[in-house]
């Protein structure tokens, strides 16, 4: 406010008015508020409701305040500080600015009000400062008064509704990730719709889980729409230490799942199924399952979570698997690793195809002969427990579970 002040000192010195001047603009000061709150109706159609009925009595009131102000202002003695007489007006006008923020109108159309606001006031009150005598010289230095205050009333709005956005901003990113960990965690649907009316956020019909690295997420958010949540740090189920976000992303259920893939295709991303919103736990702790049976492997694209179906029911229950893998390979365990690993590699594609040797030895990359005779060994090792339609199946489950990364796969 001192600087406010130190500033009109500048600008104004040398303006004089005397006592009748000022009690003369005093006494307009209702009716160019009124007429001033009538223009900006007029001229800017943002505010043509906004100022209707007793919103526009109130404002009128503020708008007469300032003007009092001005003219306190503009009567002071030469060397009186402005401080006192600006700091109620300054105020007044952020806290315009800021419910003007709260109300959802742009800071453009504020300016707009201000400018035809002072083209109004500058119009009546030297009409007035005229009819009273006031010499040519001092209505210059009048106008340059008043346009000097204008512009300390509407930088103090701008300040005012930018806080305002800026606050409002935080406290609805804060209530994002509220409602981000909330359907992270499965939480119930009354408290899913509570947080989702405090963040503002209106629910899409369902959501697809993606997780990526944070490295990747540029330019991610923006092409799904505001709906999309981004979430990263405290992420349930996963190290604080890992640089990964999870996305939340609206309405990519049907044939809209391909545009989704097709977003992500050169990014490092796990993709989750779509699931009603209230549901989104399931699209995550899919993800998150994919993610620790290493589906990904070494691949540097988008892996969908929908295409491993198979891997991701067989891989549920590691332990379980693990099991019945040690018990399907227990005939293989006194070979070496290497002929364990060969030999059961040739099971898995005899069963899988039929007992066809040729096509087991294309999907094999060797020759029928090769193939006939591992499977002789193999017989030879299980007997009669591969006629069995039981030991086939845990056959086929077993050798079909995705090994982790690193693993030979023998116990």
């Amino acid at each position: 406010m001192e600087e406010v002040a130190a500033a009109d000192d500048r600008r104004v010195t040398g303006l004089v008015l005397n006592d009748q001047v000022v009690a003369a603009l005093q006494s307009v000061l209702p009716a160019v508020a009124e007429h001033t709150v009538a223009a900006v109706t007029v001229e800017v159609p943002t505010y043509a409701d906004a100022f209707s009925g007793r919103m526009g009595q109130r404002i009128e009131g503020a708008v007469q305040m300032a003007l009092g102000a001005f003219v306190q202002l503009a009567a002071r003695s030469q060397g009186s500080d402005a401080g006192t007489s600006l700091s109620p007006a300054l105020e007044g006008a952020y806290e315009l600015g800021r419910g003007e923020a709260r109300s959802g109108r742009s800071v453009d159309a504020l300016l707009s009000a201000y400018r035809v606001g002072a083209r109004v006031a500058w119009r009546e009150l030297s009409e007035t400062a005229v009819d009273r005598g006031l010499p040519p010289l001092m209505i210059a230095r009048f106008a340059e008064l008043v346009f000097a205050y204008i512009d300390e009333l509407s930088a103090a709005s701008v300040s005012g509704h930018a806080d305002e956005l800026a606050s409002s901003d935080r406290e609805r990113r804060r209530h994002l990730d509220r409602l981000g960990q909330d359907l992270l965690t499965g939480a119930p649907t009354e408290t899913l719709l509570a947080s989702a009316e405090r963040a503002e956020w209106r629910p899409p019909d369902t959501l697809t889980a993606v997780l990526l690295p944070s490295a990747q997420t540029r330019g991610v958010v923006s092409r799904f729409g505001q709906s999309t949540l981004q979430l990263s740090g405290d992420l349930p189920d996963i190290e604080s230490s890992e640089s990964v976000v999870v996305l939340l992303i609206a309405d990519m259920h049907g044939s809209n799942r391909s545009r989704l893939l097709r977003e992500l295709q050169d990014r490092r991303a796990v993709v989750g199924p779509s699931r009603p919103w209230t549901q989104a736990h399931s699209s995550y702790h899919r993800v998150l399952q994919a993610r620790e049976l290493h589906l990904a492997g070494d691949v540097t694209g988008t892996i969908d979570t929908e295409t491993h179906l198979v891997a991701l029911v067989l891989g549920a229950d590691r332990e379980a698997a693990d099991d019945l893998r040690h018990q399907v390979l227990a005939p293989l365990d006194q070979l070496r690793p290497n002929t364990a690993e060969r030999l059961a590699e040739t099971l898995r594609s005899w069963l899988l195809h039929q007992g066809q040797r040729d096509a087991v030895a294309a999907d094999l990359f060797v020759h029928a002969q090769t193939v006939r005779y591992r499977m002789t060994q193999i017989r030879e090792l299980y007997g009669e427990r591969l006629n069995d339609p039981q030991t086939v199946l845990e056959v086929i489950v077993a050798l079909s579970i995705p090994t982790t990364a690193g693993t030979s796969g023998q116990h």
